[in-house]
């Protein structure tokens, strides 16, 4: 799915949290998988983005995602292969706050696939509103 927002929550052990709508099919695949990643891409690859506004066609033979490639790294949740950096979590514990749950992740890995100062997306430069 497409998040506008994940924030670290503690710095030892390094904790991160996403908000999830309950509804949301990624909601039930973090609830029942108990890991998370976080892929954040080039402020160039706006247009991936928009791909993962609806539910998403997995292909696990040719490890793509709406087409788009990716790679496991320790906990198996899938991660852009053109990302920028990235996240790899284990569920710490959940929160339910009203619509949304807020998953609570250690970080178990990290990494950078493209040079540190390359900018990166941010909300704004989508022209997409967070709807929920």
């Amino acid at each position: 799915m497409t998040a506008n927002w994940v924030s670290q929550v503690s710095s030892n052990p390094k904790l991160v949290a996403v908000s999830i709508e309950h509804e949301a099919v990624t909601h039930a695949l973090i609830r029942e998988g108990r890991v998370f990643s976080v892929s954040i891409v080039n402020r160039e690859d706006r247009a991936a983005v928009r791909k993962f506004t609806k539910p998403v066609e997995v292909d696990l033979g040719g490890q793509t995602l709406n087409g788009l490639p990716f790679v496991e790294k320790s906990t198996g949740a899938p991660i852009l292969a053109q990302a920028v950096a990235w996240l790899d979590c284990e569920v710490r514990q959940e929160v339910s706050v009203g619509t949304h749950t807020l998953f609570i992740g250690e970080v178990v890995d990290a990494g950078f696939a493209q040079d540190e100062g390359t900018p990166v997306l941010r909300m704004e430069d989508t022209s997409m509103h967070y709807g929920g």
